[in-house]
């Protein structure tokens, strides 16, 4: 499975618009709460302990007690009876010593502890943060200018104005690998570390569909055309809200020239160098990205032989 992929908890979507409902949830003692503070998660535990690392889920009264009277609150779903939410607690101050949570754990970046937890944890962070995330920067209607408030659990915001109602957006981001026999094309970007390679990407444009994106964007960074486009899997990406849709693609030639504008150097990669890669053996001069990233198993699973 690839992090921030799939989520055991049911959305029980068709109770967002039962305030009272929810209400009742936010108190119930079984219920759960994941803090975010300046969209990092809270992680059980000390900094300073190894694995296993555990989400940090803790009673509602806890996570209240340490949030603004504003704060915004998303209900994540349903784990069996018990809901889940995610609370902003950004206004609480010092992240290393708030409140009833001091002791109990801490906030690390989401990236970093999407890695750190289960899979099924990852996912919850991946909705909380990609939330919480869109709450912050929608406070007001991109329509009128004037002030929005919270809805759906959540999952809506109205204009008090004129009445626009706004919706959480995922942005469809296309990651590829193209491949030529035996070799893959990875890219490394202008702020990437030295040495780190990854497959290219790029937002799908209005009115195109994935396949027209994939080869639009091989072309554009790498001068790479290609024929034949393959679907692999997707991947919640909440930095902010993307979605990654992985694929393959077929490129006719090994011919490529990089697109400055876009990248610091694109290069073709043979098979055996990627399998070594992936099962964790130092070359010189190229890493490729951890198993954070989808990325990762394009390059895995067409390394190992899987396409």
């Amino acid at each position: 499975m690839i992090p921030f992929a799939g989520s055991a908890l049911n959305r029980a979507s068709e109770k967002r618009t039962d305030a009272n409902w929810i209400e009742s949830k936010r108190r119930e003692p079984s219920s759960l709460t994941l803090p975010m503070w300046r969209l990092e998660p809270f992680i059980l535990g000390s900094e300073k302990s190894g694995p296993p690392f555990e989400l940090g889920l803790v009673r509602v009264e806890i996570a209240d007690s340490i949030a603004g009277a504003e704060a915004v609150c998303i209900f994540l779903g349903l784990d069996g009876e018990r809901a889940v939410f995610a609370l902003d607690v950004s206004e609480a101050g010092d992240s290393a010593n708030i409140g009833a949570l001091a002791g109990l754990g801490y906030f690390r970046d989401a990236r970093v502890a999407g890695s750190m937890v289960s899979i099924k944890d990852s996912a919850i962070i991946a909705q909380a943060k990609a939330m919480i995330d869109w709450h912050q920067r929608h406070g007001f209607c991109p329509k009128c200018g004037a002030p929005t408030k919270i809805m759906d659990a959540g999952y809506r915001r109205l204009c008090g104005k004129c009445n626009a109602e706004h919706f959480p957006r995922v942005d469809p981001v296309v990651i590829m690998l193209a491949t030529h026999g035996e070799a893959c094309l990875v890219g490394r970007g202008k702020l990437f570390p030295p040495g780190m390679f990854s497959a290219l990407a790029g937002f799908v444009e209005p009115g195109e569909t994935i396949e027209e994106a994939v080869r639009r964007e091989l072309m554009e960074e790498a001068s790479v055309k290609v024929g034949e486009v393959s679907y692999y899997a997707t991947q919640p990406w909440p930095f902010p809200s993307s979605l990654m849709i992985g694929c393959f693609a077929k490129a006719d030639s090994r011919d490529a020239k990089v697109d400055e504008n876009e990248l610091a150097e694109v290069r073709w990669l043979e098979r055996g160098v990627a399998r070594g890669l992936i099962e964790g053996k130092q070359i010189e001069g190229i890493r490729v990205p951890p198993p954070v990233a989808i990325a990762h198993h394009l390059i895995k699973t067409w390394a190992l032989g899987g396409k």
